[in-house]
């Protein structure tokens, strides 16, 4: 997945913010937004399947404006994406789940 500034979204496509939150096996997150253009109520298979891709990676690289993030997997819990991404099925994916109780790391 590319990052896209607002600059250069394509006229007549509004520009979507993904919000990317890791959580590390040391208890640290770190936060990322990622611009694309998508329809507002679900994302274009492209997106699915860019976000696909990048799940099974082994490294992930996220381009910022001043600098390049690599994040190895094996140092990463759990992944949220906000907003809820439509579009999702097949195979480990749970539709319509519902949060209880939020993470917690005891030490």
């Amino acid at each position: 997945m590319q990052s896209q500034e607002y600059d250069s979204v394509v006229a007549g496509e509004e520009p979507r913010v993904l919000q990317l939150t890791f959580y590390f096996v040391n208890g640290q997150t770190e936060t990322f937004n990622i611009y694309t253009t998508a329809e507002a109520d679900s994302p274009p298979q492209e997106l699915r399947q860019d976000i696909r891709r990048f799940l099974r990676e082994d490294w992930w690289t996220l381009h910022l404006l001043d600098q390049t993030v690599f994040i190895h997997t094996s140092n990463v819990l759990k992944v949220e994406i906000k907003p809820r991404l439509e579009g999702f099925q097949g195979e480990g994916v749970f539709q319509d789940a519902e949060r209880v109780t939020a993470f917690n790391r005891y030490r």
